[in-house]
C-alpha cells in the first residue's frame, strides 16, 4: 500500500505551495513514484510542479452523466479511456486532478466507477500527495479512504488557527482512517503568540514544525513559475523539508 499524506487549510495559507514543496523532498529522497492529486475545486497544483493539465474526472463524470459516450463504448470503457488522458505525467511522479461537476444530480455512478480506477492506480505507487481543500469530503469520496498523515497548514491569524481545528475535527469525524493529524504554521514572521498556542493545545492539535515567510515564493507566483523549483538552500523550503523529515517514512 502506498504511503498516502493530505494536505488542507484554509484557502491563502499556502498548502498548495507546501503539496509542492513535499513532493520535490520525495523526489529528492527517491521515495518515487509519487501519485500528486489535486482535490482542491480551485485547482492549481498543476501551476506550483509547472505542468499541463488536458482533462480532469470531474469533466469525465460530466460527459457519463450527460450520455456523451461514443455508441459502442461501454460506461468502464469510457471511464478508464478519460481517466488514462487525465494523468499527467513528470519524470518521477504523476498528477491528477479531481476537479468536480459542473451541474447538478446524481453522480454516483461515475463516482463508484472512478472509485474502483483510483484504488488500482494507487497501488503503482510508494507515495500519494493529496491537496484537498479546506472540506475533507473528496478524501472521504473519491481518495484513498485511508491517510497516514495529515497535514493541516494554517498562517498565525485566528481565522487561520480556527479553520486547521475546524478541519481536524471534521477529519476526526469522518470516516477516513487518518492515522496522524498535524499543524503546520506557515509565512510566519514571529513565533505563534500565546493565545494562538493554548487554540492548538486545548483542541489537542500538535504543531509538527513552522514555516518563515519569503519573498521569493511570492516572487515566484507572480511571475508563473513553478514554485518546485525553488532552490532547496531557501529558508522557507529548508523549514518544509526538516517538517518532512518527521513525517516520511
Amino acid at each position: 500500500m502506498p504511503y498516502s499524506i493530505a494536505l488542507a487549510g484554509k484557502g491563502g495559507t499556502g498548502k498548495t505551495t507546501l503539496a509542492g514543496m513535499l513532493i520535490k523532498f520525495l523526489v529528492m529522497k527517491e521515495k518515487t513514484p509519487i501519485l500528486a492529486v489535486d482535490a482542491d475545486s480551485n485547482a492549481n497544483l498543476n501551476e506550483v510542479l509547472g505542468l499541463e493539465v488536458a482533462d480532469t474526472l470531474g469533466n469525465a463524470r460530466e460527459e457519463m452523466k450527460k450520455g456523451n459516450i461514443p455508441v459502442g463504448m461501454t460506461k468502464d470503457v469510457f471511464i478508464s479511456m478519460k481517466f488514462e488522458h487525465a494523468i499527467v505525467e513528470a519524470e518521477k511522479y504523476d498528477l491528477i486532478v479531481m476537479g468536480r461537476p459542473e451541474g447538478t444530480g446524481c453522480y454516483c455512478a461515475a463516482n463508484s466507477l472512478l472509485v474502483g480506477f483510483l484504488e488500482r492506480l494507487t497501488n503503482n505507487y510508494s507515495y500519494i500527495v493529496m491537496d484537498n481543500e479546506a472540506g475533507m469530503e473528496h478524501i472521504s469520496r473519491l481518495t484513498t479512504n485511508n491517510v497516514d498523515v495529515l497535514l493541516i497548514a494554517s498562517d498565525t491569524s485566528r481565522r487561520g488557527i480556527l479553520a486547521a481545528v475546524r478541519i481536524n475535527k471534521l477529519a476526526k469525524d469522518l470516516n477516513i482512517g487518518v492515522g496522524k493529524s498535524w499543524l503546520v504554521i506557515n509565512q510566519t514572521k514571529e513565533p505563534p503568540s500565546a493565545l494562538a498556542l493554548n487554540m492548538i493545545k486545548d483542541e489537542d492539535l500538535e504543531i509538527i514544525g513552522t514555516i518563515p515567510e519569503d519573498n521569493t515564493i511570492y516572487e515566484y507566483d507572480l511571475m508563473g513559475r513553478p514554485t518546485i523549483e525553488i532552490p532547496e538552500d531557501n529558508k522557507a523550503v529548508k523549514a518544509a523539508f526538516k517538517i518532512f523529515d518527521k513525517i516520511v517514512e
